[in-house]
């Protein structure tokens, strides 16, 4: 966290700059996350240099754990967006949208109790926390059938048992579902504790579902959205709109509940590339890649400077906050 007050005084605008720098167990910055944590820092650089002609605050934030765990919403527990009129974080993508429509989504590590027994000589007095655990796997194939187009399950195994001559006596799985719609999501998530009572009891073995990093919709300020391709356009940028079948989540989504939010993707490799891959990985270690990271950090600084001088500017992103249903004071 840095706060660089401006020069001609703090009694205006507290605008957010973001930057994520977490990274995909085992694949890296599969999610271009390292443009992101650049193309921050670059904004908050470039306001530096001209801080002495603004009023208001710039305050710079490094956001940890988008992948897994949320860690937007420590923050926001914490106090550390408090008083804040805006926040701004760019995303690196195969397409250029400025438009951010996010599922909601929740994080859930699924454990299954039995009892260990010789898989050959006396199976029977065991109890198969893998079975449980692939029964889980199968009930969530077929729930897909009855969910709504927006939403999403998956998951992998963690921990399936240490030896094929051992009934498991533990397994750990770990999922995630998601959602565009908030209702929805609630049904599903107790739809989901009971397929995993039903796996455990179908194996006679103990089931326990722990919830956590929940991650809500994304609220788009269309004040900032609009001002950010304004900014885009001199660049030669061309907005594209939301594909609503490809869908992520996101805890800028949570940011975005509580005060004015922009995520606007801009792309750094061709489109059809698919994030969470070793494709995108290396596209965004390539020099197309440093080349969008500056015009991002530029973008995200002129849009930044556009709301420091310009007041109505932001008191309009916070009509259209409350006019949405956003409650948070400004």
């Amino acid at each position: 966290l840095g706060r660089l007050p401006g020069g001609l005084g703090t009694d205006g605008p507290r605008i957010g700059i973001l930057a994520e720098y977490d990274a995909l167990p085992g694949l890296g910055h599969g999610c271009g996350h390292n443009t992101m944590a650049a193309s921050g820092v670059g904004a908050a650089i470039a306001l530096a240099a001209v801080a002495s002609e603004l009023r208001g605050e710039i305050v710079f934030l490094g956001t940890p754990a988008e992948e897994r765990g949320s860690g937007k919403q420590f923050m926001l527990d914490d106090g550390l967006l408090d008083g804040l009129d805006a926040a701004l974080l760019f995303h690196p993508s195969d397409r250029t949208q400025a438009a951010c429509v996010l599922l909601a989504s929740e994080d859930v590590e699924v454990t299954f109790s039995g009892f260990q027994a010789h898989a050959a000589a006396d199976p029977w007095k065991g109890r198969n926390a893998l079975d449980a655990l692939v029964m889980l796997f199968s009930s969530i194939g077929l729930w897909r059938q009855q969910l709504r187009p927006d939403a999403r399950v998956h998951g992998i195994v963690i921990e399936g048992g240490t030896a094929a001559n051992i009934i498991p006596d533990r397994t750990v799985g770990r999922f995630m579902i998601r959602s565009t719609d908030e209702t929805e999501f609630g049904r599903m998530r107790e739809r989901f504790r009971q397929l995993v009572q039903a796996a455990a009891l179908a194996a006679d073995c103990e089931g326990e579902a722990v919830f956590s990093g929940g991650s809500s919709t994304m609220r788009d300020n269309a004040t900032l959205r609009q001002r950010f391709v304004a900014n885009m356009s001199a660049y030669g940028i061309a907005d594209n709109p939301v594909l609503a079948d490809q869908l992520g989540s996101s805890d800028m989504g949570n940011v975005s509940q509580v005060l004015p939010a922009i995520h606007p993707m801009i792309a750094i490799c061709d489109e059809g590339v698919p994030g969470h891959s070793l494709e995108f990985r290396d596209a965004a270690a390539l020099p197309r890649a440093d080349e969008v990271t500056l015009v991002a950090a530029a973008l995200v600084a002129q849009t930044a400077w556009d709301l420091l001088v310009d007041p109505d500017l932001v008191a309009a992103a916070w009509r259209e906050f409350r006019d949405a249903g956003g409650t948070s004071p400004a």
